[in-house]
C-alpha cells in the first residue's frame, strides 16, 4: 500500500515546512518538497499541519477487568481520533499486571484488535498492594518497558529503594504515583480556598512533594530511572530542576488539565474536574507552563483515565477520580495555550512525540526517512467538538464535555495504515 500526503506543513527536524511525504508499505520513504510519483491513495493536506504520531506515555485501557469504563478496542480508537499512534498502558486493571501472563494478553489483544501500538507497564509492586517486589524479571522479558504502581504509591520507604535497585539490574524506568497517604488522607480537591468554600476535604501539596523528596533520594542512592508522573504543584518542579542540575536521571512530565485548569474549575462541584493529583492554584499551574517551555517537564501525559457516567454523575466525594484525555489533548493545548502565544506549537509537538518517546526507549515519533509511518494530519482552523455523541471512547468523564476546542485531527495514520478519518 502506497500513501502520498500532499501540500502539507510537515513537522521535520524541529522545523515546519512545506513537504510532501510518500508511504511505502508501513514506513516513510521518500520526504521532499514535491512528490509527483503515483500512490493507491493520495491526501490533499494543504492547510493541514502534518505531525508525527502522538506518543502518550500514561493511559488507562481499563482491560482485563473492567471493560465497561474502557477496553483496548475502544482506547486505543479514542487515541486515533486524538492522534495518538504509541500507548503506555498502565498496569492497575483487574487482575493487575504483575505477571507475563496478563501482559502478553495485553500485547495480543492490542496487536489484533488495536488502533494504536500499546506498550505494557509493569506493576512496581505484586498487585499493586505495595508489600512486594513483582516479578519484574519475567514481565521484562516479555517486553514491559517500565514498572508502576500508577493509582497508588508505596508507602514504605525500604520496599521502594529495593524496588529501584531490583528494576535498574533490568534497565527498567520507575514511574511513581507521587502521594502520601497520610497526608493526603480521604482529600477531594486541593486543599486551598475552594475546598474551604465548598467544603470538601482538601489534598495538600506536600502530600505530592514529600514522596517526590524522598523518591528523588532514593534514585540518588541507586543510579535509578525515575519519571515522576502527572507533577503538579511549584514546589515539586523546583525539586525536579534542583535534581537535574545534580545530574541525577529524573524525568517528569505534566497533564493537559494541569497546565490548563486550577482549582477553580471545582467550584461547580462538576465531578469532571475530579482527578488526583487534584487542579492546583493559578500560580502551580504557571510553574507547569513555565517548566515545560524550560523543559524542567519534559513531555505531556494525558493520564486517561476512563469511568462510567454511573460512577461520575454522582455525589463529589463519591465520585472516583479521573478523567479521559486521548481525544481532548491536542485540541485543548492548542486552544488554551498555543493560539493565545503562551507555549509553542514546536513545544507541544515535542513533548507529545519525540520526547516521551526517547524516556521509555519507544520507537521514535518523527518524520524520517526509513521511520515507521506513525503520522498525524491537523487542521488548526477548524474546531473539535466535545458532544458525549462525539466522543470515541466508551466513557464522557472529561472537564471538556460540551465544549468546542479549535485544532481538528483529520487523519492518523499507523504504520501507513489510516486508524482515524474526520472527513
Amino acid at each position: 500500500m502506497t500513501t502520498l500526503i500532499k501540500n502539507g506543513t510537515a513537522y521535520v527536524d524541529g522545523a515546519f515546512v512545506k513537504k510532501d511525504i510518500l508511504i511505502e508499505d508501513k514506513l516513510i520513504t521518500r520526504i521532499e518538497d514535491k512528490i509527483n510519483e503515483p500512490a493507491e491513495k493520495v491526501i490533499d493536506a494543504k492547510g493541514m499541519h502534518v505531525f508525527p504520531g502522538f506518543v502518550d506515555i500514561h493511559v488507562h485501557l481499563r482491560d482485563p477487568g473492567q471493560t465497561y469504563k474502557e477496553d483496548i478496542v475502544s482506547g486505543t480508537r479514542s487515541a486515533a481520533r486524538g492522534g495518538f499512534t504509541s500507548l503506555c498502558a498502565m498496569p492497575n486493571t483487574d487482575p493487575v499486571v504483575d505477571n507475563i501472563a496478563t501482559v502478553d494478553y495485553i500485547q495480543r489483544r492490542a496487536k489484533d484488535l488495536g488502533s494504536a501500538k500499546v506498550y505494557v507497564i509493569g506493576a512496581m509492586t505484586k498487585k499493586s498492594e505495595g508489600l512486594e517486589i513483582s516479578e519484574m524479571a519475567t514481565m521484562k522479558s516479555d517486553g514491559i518497558v517500565a514498572v508502576s504502581d500508577d493509582g497508588k504509591c508505596v508507602q514504605n520507604a525500604k520496599l521502594m529503594l529495593n524496588c529501584m535497585r531490583y528494576a535498574t539490574n533490568f534497565g527498567l524506568p520507575l514511574i511513581v504515583h507521587a502521594e502520601d497517604y497520610n497526608l493526603s488522607g480521604s482529600g477531594q480537591i486541593h486543599a486551598g480556598k475552594i475546598a474551604l468554600k465548598l467544603g470538601l476535604t482538601g489534598i495538600p501539596a506536600l502530600a505530592e512533594e514529600v514522596i517526590i523528596s524522598r523518591d528523588i533520594m532514593l534514585a540518588e542512592n541507586t543510579g535509578s530511572r525515575l519519571h515522576i508522573a502527572h507533577i503538579s504543584t511549584a514546589r515539586s518542579i523546583e525539586l525536579v530542576r534542583e535534581a537535574k542540575q545534580l545530574g541525577f536521571n529524573i524525568t517528569c512530565e505534566v497533564t493537559p488539565h494541569h497546565l490548563i485548569l486550577t482549582e477553580d474549575a471545582c467550584l461547580g462541584f462538576d465531578t469532571n474536574t475530579k482527578m488526583k493529583p487534584p487542579l492546583r492554584t493559578e500560580a502551580d499551574r504557571q510553574a507547569c507552563v513555565q517548566a515545560l517551555k524550560d523543559g524542567i517537564i519534559d513531555c505531556i501525559a494525558t493520564d486517561h483515565a476512563p469511568h462510567a457516567d454511573f460512577e461520575k454523575v454522582r455525589e463529589f466525594d463519591h465520585a472516583p477520580f479521573g478523567v479521559i484525555g486521548l481525544e481532548t489533548a491536542f485540541p485543548a493545548l492548542y486552544h488554551h495555550l498555543v493560539k493565545p502565544g503562551h507555549i509553542s506549537l514546536e513545544r507541544i509537538v515535542d513533548a507529545l512525540t519525540s520526547v516521551p518517546a526517547s524516556l521509555l526507549d519507544l520507537p521514535p515519533s518523527a518524520l524520517k526517512i526509513g521511520y515507521p509511518a506513525d503520522i498525524c494530519l491537523v487542521d488548526l482552523n477548524q474546531e473539535t467538538s466535545f458532544e458525549p455523541e462525539e466522543i470515541a471512547s466508551k466513557s464522557k468523564n472529561t472537564p471538556w464535555l460540551n465544549q468546542k476546542l479549535s485544532g481538528k485531527v483529520i487523519y492518523t495514520i499507523l504504520d501507513g495504515r489510516i486508524t482515524w478519518e474526520a472527513i
